[in-house]
């Protein structure tokens, strides 16, 4: 090891993630036996223009790259200087993917081993509050000259890696590092390895954090820490950003996928995390509503919305609350029009519903139509079911839960197998409240559909004075069966 070549290596680029980065200057520094043998470095031009906080950052404009060297004319040039050479930079993946993405575009292949002097730091030089350069470099007395520009950057990381070099003289943490199965150089660089072999082999959900502990990303896994360490091998330009800005990874253990799903749609909800896209956004939910019109009746609508809101019944989807109304209508014998599914404001002419008793035409009184539709609005409410589907605990002695009462979910707990659980009251101990939403109907509804009635503990349904109605639809479709 002692003879093997060291490039150490910086550039400054224009910004706009990997995919968009170009090369405004680079500088590399090649190293053998401890001492620097040779360097290199330019400006770039990067073909585009550099945005103003880049400038303000670095001190490079567009002017000062006007003239110089595009990449293809320099790359040539960095393939030989680099040949042999390990790949080494302070946050290696940023320098390796950007220069591997500019000879991507000449239609190239560049490949090196590579090492990261943040991780290696963190290895060899435990305990530091930070591990950026500038702030490493103040606290172990490095001069960091010319900051943010590729030489003074390359200049600083040279005297780091010596230090490096002096605190692992049998070469076992490099070697460790360089070696191609080892999930060192894969980690992003901020996150230390202790906090990856921690994370447990369970189901549950994971929370990346950022330097200031916000969540920037919510998920769930039937194995976390594989399904995290999933997200720093992929390569594509959205999980290399995230494994950038993760400082910190939080867990919960749920002892099932079920509960999992439901607990990451809760953190969505809650954090509203920059690398998640699905669930962050409400759906459209539709709604049956009452209100009385100008001739005292009580009307029946269908509303859309975007939030849960007091009403008859909740819906996700037109066509199934189309169907309920239409259902309610004709076992109550209510009026299609009052129920508008007709915009007509004659006599009611449903294509399907014939047994309106004449409301639309004043031949039924107000008073006992209203007492038709207050019957349909109490039996569409009580027909909601409540259950609860139970499954693998956290440990061997505990079930989890998740709860479903009326037709709405409450939430998620666990308790001991010892515990004598009967009726609905008897989980209340161990609920963990959690907000009922389009996504966790959608969650409940796909598991209920995948694994049927297997697992599921229904509570006795109200009994009714009035028709039952068929559910087919709503919040409260499950598609179960009551027995």
């Amino acid at each position: 090891m002692q003879s093997q070549l060291f490039a150490i290596i910086d550039v400054e680029t224009t910004g706009g993630g990997i995919a968009g980065n170009r090369i405004t200057e680079i500088c590399i520094a090649l190293m053998n036996n401890g001492e620097v043998v040779d360097k290199y470095t330019t400006l770039v031009n990067p073909e585009r223009e550099i945005p103003h906080h880049i400038t303000a950052l670095t001190g490079i404009d567009n002017e000062m790259v006007a003239d110089a060297p595009r990449f293809f004319e320099i790359a040539e040039k960095i393939e030989a200087f680099t040949q042999d050479a390990i790949f080494v930079a302070h946050n290696v993946s940023f320098d390796y993917n950007v220069i591997r993405g500019e000879f991507r575009l000449l239609g190239q292949h560049y490949n090196r081993k590579k090492l990261c002097t943040v991780r290696l730091s963190r290895k060899l030089i435990p305990g530091m509050l930070s591990y950026s350069l500038g702030r490493l470099c103040n606290t172990i007395s490095i001069p960091h000259h010319n900051r943010h520009r590729a030489e003074g950057d390359v200049d600083a990381t040279v005297i780091l890696f010596q230090r490096l070099l002096s605190l692992d003289e049998d070469f076992n943490t490099i070697n460790s590092f360089l070696n191609p199965r080892s999930k060192q150089a894969t980690l992003p660089p901020h996150i230390p390895a202790e906090q990856i072999n921690e994370l447990p082999e369970e189901p549950g959900i994971y929370l990346f954090k950022n330097q200031k502990h916000q969540v920037v990303y919510a998920g769930k896994a039937k194995n976390i820490k594989k399904r995290v360490l999933s997200h720093f091998y992929d390569k594509k330009t959205k999980e290399y950003q995230l494994g950038q800005e993760t400082h910190f990874i939080d867990f919960e253990l749920t002892g099932n996928e079920l509960v999992a799903l439901l607990l990451e749609s809760e953190h969505i909800r809650k954090h509203y995390p920059k690398f998640n896209r699905a669930q962050k956004w409400p759906a459209t939910i539709f709604q049956i509503i009452s209100y009385v019109n100008q001739r005292g009746i009580i009307q029946l609508a269908l509303g859309k919305t975007k939030a849960l809101n007091d009403s008859v019944g909740t819906f996700y989807n037109r066509t199934e609350a189309t169907v309920q109304l239409e259902e309610i209508c004709e076992t109550f014998k209510l009026c299609p029009r009052f129920c508008t599914l007709q915009s007509t404001s004659e006599k009611c002419s449903h294509y399907r519903i014939k047994n309106c008793e004449g409301i639309c035409e004043g031949d039924e009184s107000v008073t006992e139509y209203n007492l038709k539709v207050q019957a349909a609005i109490k039996a569409l409410k009580e027909n909601k079911p409540s259950f609860a589907i139970q499954g693998k605990g956290r440990t061997k002695d505990e079930i989890a839960f998740a709860l479903v009462a009326e037709g709405e979910y409450k939430g998620f707990g666990f308790f001991d197998r010892s515990e004598a659980i009967c009726n609905i009251e008897d989980y209340e101990p161990f609920l963990k409240l959690q907000q009922a939403s389009y996504h966790t109907h959608a969650i409940i509804r796909s598991y209920l559909k995948k694994n049927g009635e297997r697992n599921v503990v229904y509570f006795e349904p109200l009994r009714l004075s009035t028709p039952p109605l068929e559910k087919k639809g709503g919040i409260f479709d499950y598609n179960l069966s009551q027995s």
